[in-house]
């Protein structure tokens, strides 16, 4: 059974909105949920979480709102932080490990923290029980593969394209999907584009797909109630996972 991994910005359009869309997901069957942490310069996020981002920051988002909606939500879903490395390294990695840790929340995915530049807080964080998560790009050569695959853990984050989220790029995966799995077992999901349309097609060879703008844009929706977004995502879930499973 191929996984879906669902993005959601934390605190949009609230807090209690993001706990209650995040069970529901849940239920729906999402696999791993991906709490994003609004940052003000998401600089591998296309302009459908940028603006998520911006508004949750606007309504006073702060990092305490995320630990105390992860207590809600990681007891129910795998739960992963999503964000960028600044408030990483304002805050400290030992103090998002604690409050993963007290959450229940199983790790986190840093965009801009290349491979290499990740190496002092790898050790640390696997030490402490939780996942820093390895991305792996389909312009990355593959001596680079052959490093960054064999260690990564939990899966690897294969983007779709070079390029930000939500661009809807299409790029032949199948020999990086190749070259990783020649030199790891560590399950490959690809995420960047995917949506209920290309879903079946991007998770061919792959175990499984990573899904958030197509998300985020019903989140954004003003004309919808927060209960009719809701059940929309919910909806979207349901068809991604089937068809990734067809």
């Amino acid at each position: 059974m191929k996984k879906l991994v669902a993005y959601i910005t934390t605190g949009f359009p609230s807090l209690d909105f993001t706990v209650d869309a995040a069970l529901a997901l849940a239920d729906a069957g999402v696999d791993t949920l991906e709490l994003g942490m609004p940052f003000s310069d998401p600089v591998a996020d296309g302009p459908v979480i940028e603006a998520a981002n911006l508004q949750a920051l606007q309504n006073g988002f702060r990092l305490t709102h995320l630990f105390e909606a992860s207590a809600k939500i990681a007891p129910h879903i795998d739960t992963l932080w999503m964000g960028y490395f600044n408030p990483f390294y304002h805050k400290g990695i030992d103090h998002f490990i604690s409050q993963a840790k007290t959450a229940g929340v199983n790790g986190f995915i840093i965009p801009d923290l290349p491979f290499e530049e990740a190496q002092p807080y790898k050790p640390v964080i696997e030490n402490a029980g939780l996942h820093l998560i390895d991305f792996i790009a389909p312009t990355d050569p593959k001596a680079r593969i052959e490093t960054i695959a064999p260690g990564a853990k939990k899966f690897i984050y294969l983007v779709a394209y070079a390029g930000i989220t939500g661009a809807g790029k299409s790029e032949d995966l199948q020999e990086v999907v190749s070259q990783i799995k020649a030199c790891s077992d560590t399950p490959v999901y690809v995420g960047f584009g995917v949506d209920q349309n290309t879903a079946r097609e991007k998770a061919k060879g792959v175990d499984g797909v990573i899904v958030g703008s197509a998300f985020v844009k019903v989140l954004l929706d003003e004309h919808l109630s927060n209960s009719q977004k809701i059940e929309k995502i919910v909806a979207i879930a349901k068809e991604i996972k089937e068809k990734i499973n067809a």
